[in-house]
């Protein structure tokens, strides 16, 4: 009865640090896994319409606050992990998303002008 019992324990130790791997990646990762298709989605459209920068400014100024809030008080670091994530790709997003407006206002202001100068040729 005890060898039943100590093999598995032996067994249940490494199961639950296994879990526990995968409940600190889950939650390192966790945030980021909506981004992915919207990433995806801004890109292969070139229209970021949808998505709101403030966003990634409350969530890029709450994550620098939790990394400083760190520094004072130190906590588990799959959250600080959480952070410096968050924040690289809230980043990326915003590089993103300004490429992107960016790119979408010259078109429009090359096609404005472009259509402007025809007129001033047509008019007499």
């Amino acid at each position: 009865m005890e060898e039943g019992l100590s093999s598995l324990k032996q067994f249940a130790l490494p199961v639950s640090k296994l879990a526990s791997w995968v409940a600190a990646g889950a939650m390192v990762f966790g945030g980021v896994v909506p981004y992915i298709p919207q990433y995806r989605d801004i890109k292969r459209t070139q229209n970021a319409e949808g998505f709101s920068i403030y966003v990634c400014l409350v969530l890029l100024v709450a994550n620098i606050l939790r990394i400083l809030f760190w520094f004072g008080r130190y906590f588990e670091p799959p959250l600080l992990l959480q952070s410096i994530i968050m924040i690289i790709t809230m980043l990326v997003m915003l590089k993103l998303c300004t490429a992107v407006r960016v790119a979408s206002e010259l078109t429009t202001r090359r096609r404005a002008f472009t259509d402007s100068k025809d007129e001033e040729i047509k008019t007499p």
